[in-house]
Formats: C-alpha cells, sequence, structure tokens
C-alpha cells in the first residue's frame, strides 16, 4: 500500500502557542551523533553513537556530577533508532548498514532480525516499535540514498520511505506501506490501534491503522509541521507521542518539491557535495491520539543543534543529535 495524499493542514484553537526550549545541560559522550535516546524505567537513557556502541548514560537529571556511561554493545555499523522490549532486557536497534538487530543488554550479544526484504537488502533502518503480539514494525528512510547521503533523498523527494512488519519468530519482514518520504520515526497509539510514523520529508505525521474496519489504510495524522519530524517517543500508554523536530521549514524546499523530477535529482547531487551545517532553530511537539498538539517548545539560537530524538526521564527532557556530541537535558513542560 502505498502513504496517503496530503491534504489540506487543520489548526484548531486548542493549540498552545510556542513556549521556550532551553537546555539546561549538555552532557559530552565523546563520540559524535547520539541519533536517538531512550529512557528506561529507572531514568536510564541509552543511546547509539556513530562508531556503532550503544551507550548507557545514568544521572543525566542529577546534580552537576558528571554522569555514568556505560559501554552495552557494539553494533558493527551505524546504530539509529532504539526500542527497549519488555522488562528492558533487550534493545531493537535499527542499524543503516546492518538493518533490524536486537541487542542484549546483560551480555552484549548482537543477533540480525532481518536484513533483506523481497530479497533487497536493507539500507537505510530507522525506528522500530515493539508491540504487545510480540510483531515488530520498521521504517526504512530511503531505498535510494544511505545514512551518510540523507540530505539528498530530502532534496530529491523520493518517496521510497517504507513501513516493514517482522511477524513473531520470522526473518522476512513485510511491506505493509511504501511511497513515504523519507519514513522515520514510530510510535504506537495507547492501545495499538494503530501507529503514527514521521515522514521527515513532508513534514508530516502519518497514522496507520492496524485495527478494526480500516485495518491497514493509512490517513493524516498531523500535517504543515513547523519542522521536519524525526524520532518519535511515547513512555507509555499514558503519556503523549513526543516528536522530535530536526530541522525547520525551508520554505524554498518546499517548492523545489514540486519541480519536475529531473530538477530534484540535480538539486539533490548538488547537495550531497555541499558541506552541511544545521541551523540553530530547534523544537519538539508532544500530541495525543486524537493529534492534537499538547506542546510546542521551539529555540532559534540554540547552541545545541539538529535535535533528532527526545524522551523524558526522570521528569526531565533528553534530546538527542544526529549532529552532536553529545545530548541535552531540558525541564519538561507542566501539563496545560
Amino acid at each position: 500500500m502505498t502513504a496517503p495524499r496530503p491534504r489540506a493542514p487543520r489548526r484548531g484553537p486548542q493549540s498552545p502557542a510556542p513556549r521556550p526550549l532551553a537546555p539546561r545541560r549538555l552532557i559530552s559522550l565523546g563520540a559524535r551523533g547520539p541519533e536517538d535516546v531512550v529512557a528506561d524505567a529507572r531514568g536510564r537513557v541509552l543511546t547509539g553513537v556513530e562508531d556503532g556502541r550503544i551507550l548507557r548514560l545514568d544521572g543525566l537529571t542529577g546534580p552537576a556530577a558528571r554522569p555514568r556511561v556505560e559501554v552495552l554493545a557494539h553494533t558493527g555499523g551505524r546504530p539509529l533508532g532504539l526500542e527497549l522490549l519488555p522488562a528492558d532486557d533487550a534493545l531493537l536497534v535499527c542499524d543503516a548498514e546492518r538493518g533490524l538487530l536486537r541487542v542484549d543488554l546483560a551480555t552484549g550479544a548482537v543477533r540480525v532480525l532481518a536484513d533483506s526484504v523481497a530479497g533487497e537488502r536493507l539500507r537505510f533502518c530507522s525506528n522500530a516499535v515493539a508491540l504487545s503480539d510480540g510483531s515488530v514494525h520498521f521504517t526504512v528512510s530511503s531505498t535510494r540514498h544511505p545514512l551518510d547521503r540523507w540530505i539528498g533523498d530530502i532534496v530529491e523527494h523520493t518517496g521510497t520511505g517504507r513501513l516493514l512488519r517482522l511477524a513473531p519468530g520470522d526473518t522476512a519482514p513485510e511491506v505493509v506501506l511504501d511511497g513515504l518520504q523519507f519514513a522515520n520515526g514510530l510510535a504506537p497509539a495507547a492501545d495499538e490501534s494503530f501507529l503514527v510514523v514521521a515522514e521527515t520529508g513532508a513534514r508530516r505525521l502519518t497514522r496507520v491503522r492496524l485495527t478494526g474496519p480500516a485495518a491497514g489504510q493509512a490517513e493524516p495524522f498531523a500535517e504543515d509541521l513547523p519542522g521536519m519530524p524525526d524520532n518519535l517517543w511515547r513512555g507509555g500508554p499514558d503519556g503523549p507521542i513526543w516528536v522530535a523536530l530536526a530541522g525547520p521549514r525551508v520554505p524554498p524546499l518546499d517548492l523545489l518539491h514540486r519541480a519536475a523530477p529531473a530538477v530534484r535529482r540535480t538539486a539533490a547531487r548538488a547537495a550531497v557535495r555541499t558541506p552541511f551545517r544545521p541551523t540553530g532553530t530547534i523544537g519538539v511537539l508532544a500530541y495525543d491520539d486524537q493529534g492534537r498538539v499538547l506542546h510546542h517548545l521551539t529555540a532559534r539560537h540554540s547552541r545545541f543543534r539538529m535535535v533528532t530524538s527526545v524522551c523524558e526521564a526522570a521528569g526531565h527532557l533528553v534530546l538527542g543529535s544526529l549532529w552532536e556530541r553529545g545530548v541535552a537535558v531540558c525541564g519538561r513542560p507542566a501539563a496545560e
């Protein structure tokens, strides 16, 4: 099934005004690119960095003393999206080079769960969620551009992103949805009746129904976001869906996406050869299951750039970044 066509955005009066997103602490990890951050039940934060290590950070929200950083495993590739499995004894890892992995947190053992789909090698796994029935859904951002040329896919607007499903005990995933614009973060509904998929290249969130008469259908969940959504995180059914905005809206890019494919391909070739530097505009959003914005936090001149993930840990927000060499700790907003 292909992704739904966009529709005119709807903005309701219930959407709160943006509030400041101000990192209180920047925690260096000595390695670049903690692209995704997830929190366990004890408030510890797990992340994967550019050199392939999976790290666990303890004490991020405590006193000013440096938190403890523990190496749990090495994937042998480039870890991106993470998902803790029940009881926090194992971790799903979307590795941009090796596919969908399972990491034993006690031993550090790494096992490949899936590295191809329909005979095609998984090039760019991005994010995963594990559901209560034992199935795993995960995204592939692009079938044309690898991670080191991610900006080429954003510019070319290829629409080759996919949502895949791996059934319990299977080694071959199935394609649930294709035609996505740089498929990225995933989060389940509180009752697991649908998934929310971030489409970075389209600045939208897409809802994919899992149960009921509309099972298998996709529709817009939130459109015309103020930035490019990256990883999604939900700490539990009672919590909101947190959305990291990796970059602000770029009006010239919106115009380019309406140009002919040949024009976009030419622009993409130029983009991958041009040194990239993110802006100082960062942001995060929080949604409920009805698609209502609960929180909108933003900053225009942040020292911490390119926020690709956000999670809650011990009453704080922790930000990850594909660009930075550490994570940022921020205050969590009060409910409105």
